[in-house]
């Protein structure tokens, strides 16, 4: 019997033994782990939120493989969990196969939006437009005229936001040179350090003094390269700037965490159907703290804001590579 079976026979077990009507939710982590310090992490902190609020207590797991998205679906349904939260866009074939065998079950997407179920919340995120802001920082912040962008698994949603960061920084600095990599073509692309900080080495070795990590956990190598390098890098998903105060110019924030706390205070009664958060929900943004106060300069921070309230107001435009599938500001 795996790990997996014991674990997941165990939730069942303590389910069925506490009674269905008891509605607990439950969480399915994205592979990287919970503790990824950015987008799985980030829906740790919202989930961990709602339990310091309320006292209440949910189910999760760590994907460890491809094979047990549906499988962990599954067990959790059947074991009367309600809702079920899942993390990523892999998540989508396995809730097409299982979401119309549990009508009464609601289930929420993070990543998702294109599916067709009546008991699916779906929730995507306008990453474009907060990576638009970050680029801007990045352009404005190198002193050498050339930035990265190191994404994770190469995938439409990750072009999404190296395409709204190549917009960004072509608008504070039309010369601006952009490097841009992907890290690989497979999910173990959201965790490996190693490679982050071997494409870390390479753009610097272009010349980029600034570079954007938008791949989950691979993004850590990327970080503590540029600051063992002095040059800078920003973060992603979550607020990352703490982990090297000084060397991270900020994080593009995508609040996964409102999203999730969000689910689990709604609990049975959430709404389902298709959901954007960008800026104007705050669903996205830059992050400004003690760590990076000393690198944002009041001028820098003044053509940030105002771009935001652009963008919001809808006088300035940030073109979507989903729109084209290509981006007219980077050839990936």
């Amino acid at each position: 019997m795996t790990l997996m079976t014991k674990f997941l026979g165990a939730v069942a077990a303590t389910a069925l033994t506490a009674g269905a009507a008891l509605a607990e939710p439950a969480l399915i982590f994205d592979l990287g782990g919970k503790f990824d310090k950015s987008f799985n992490e980030a829906a740790y902190n919202g989930a961990q939120k709602w339990v310091d609020e309320t006292g209440g207590t949910y189910r999760e797991i760590e994907l460890q493989s491809e094979a047990q998205r549906e499988q962990a679906l599954r067990r959790f349904a059947d074991a009367g969990m309600n809702p079920i939260i899942t993390m990523g866009f892999a998540m989508a074939d396995p809730l097409t196969a299982v979401a119309p065998d549990y009508p009464d079950t609601k289930f929420v997407a993070i990543d998702v939006t294109w599916l067709e179920a009546a008991n699916i919340r779906q929730i995507g995120f306008a990453e474009h437009e907060g990576s638009f802001l970050v680029g801007m920082l990045a352009a404005m912040k190198s002193e050498s005229g050339t930035v990265g962008f190191i994404g994770g698994m190469d995938i439409p949603l990750i072009r999404h936001f190296g395409c709204g960061y190549a917009q960004g920084a072509k608008a504070a600095n039309p010369d601006v040179k952009i490097i841009a990599n992907m890290t690989g073509t497979t999910p173990a692309a959201w965790n490996d350090p190693v490679k982050g900080s071997e494409l870390t080495n390479a753009q610097i070795s272009q010349g980029a003094d600034v570079i954007f990590a938008a791949a989950g956990g691979t993004g850590v190598g990327v970080l503590q390269t540029a600051a063992d390098q002095d040059i800078l890098a920003i973060g992603v998903d979550s607020n990352q700037n703490h982990l090297h105060p000084g060397k991270v110019l900020t994080s593009m924030l995508k609040r996964v965490d409102v999203a999730v706390y969000d689910a689990l205070k709604a609990g049975t009664d959430v709404e389902t159907g298709v959901f954007t958060l960008g800026l104007a929900e705050d669903g996205v943004g830059y992050a400004l703290d003690d760590n990076n106060a000393s690198l944002i300069s009041d001028e820098m921070k003044a053509a940030v804001d105002a771009a935001r309230e652009q963008i919001i107001a809808g006088d300035l435009s940030v073109a979507s590579y989903y729109d084209n599938d290509s981006c007219p500001a980077l050839d990936f």
